[in-house]
């Protein structure tokens, strides 16, 4: 990853978050790693903090609007589309899921959520969302996890990276970083669908106990 970021530089970042956030191909890329690990590069001067943080927030935010124009220009067709190598259905159709269970705050929510960041913009324009209030929750969005976790990662690196054997630690500290930064969505979600999930648990234990005919 580090080898990577350094060689794709500042045009390379921006073109990855941007993807992410609201293309079709962008839903396998690795944001919230990305994020971080620019986060610590730039504590070694290896980027520009400050060139770096509007350049991914805007990157962002833009593609989280590239992908609501989208979803308004297609629509409801957008949903019976097929397969193809970068269009999986089923992503689409689970933010659509999560969409309607937490409506616009899911623009905000996604941002920590895999794949389904990427399509969640795309669902908010196909559904008609009032573009002013997406535009809230996409900022939003943008600030959190475009701004936060580079910073996460950048002051991991400033008060850590005297440690020895830093980087050898470093994947841990991702997974780390984006599980604390992702426990506001997760905990959001378990209050609204605990009692849908005992439900599916105790359904499943009853299945278990029933004797076999």
């Amino acid at each position: 990853m580090i080898q990577f970021i350094t060689s794709v530089g500042y045009a390379g970042l921006v073109a990855i978050i941007f993807a992410e956030s609201g293309l079709f191909f962008g839903f396998f890329l690795p944001g919230d790693s990305l994020l971080l690990t620019a986060g610590l590069l730039a504590s070694r001067g290896l980027f520009d903090i400050y060139l770096l943080i509007p350049l991914l927030f805007v990157a962002a935010v833009l593609g989280d609007n590239v992908g609501y124009w989208f979803g308004a220009k297609t629509g409801p067709r957008i949903f019976n589309r097929e397969n193809s190598l970068f269009f999986r259905r089923k992503n689409l159709l689970a933010a659509k899921a999560f969409y309607d269970k937490h409506g616009g705050k899911t623009i905000t929510l996604a941002r920590f959520m895999p794949f389904i960041r990427t399509f969640a913009p795309i669902v908010a324009g196909a559904v008609e969302m009032d573009y002013r209030r997406f535009m809230v929750f996409n900022l939003l969005g943008g600030m959190f996890w475009a701004i936060g976790v580079t910073l996460a990662g950048f002051f991991i690196g400033k008060f850590f990276g005297s440690v020895e054997g830093i980087d050898r630690y470093f994947t841990l500290l991702v997974v780390a970083v984006i599980f604390i930064s992702a426990l506001p969505a997760m905990i959001h979600v378990w209050r609204d669908s605990r009692e849908e999930i005992f439900a599916w648990l105790r359904t499943r234990l009853i299945r278990k106990r029933e004797p076999e005919v």
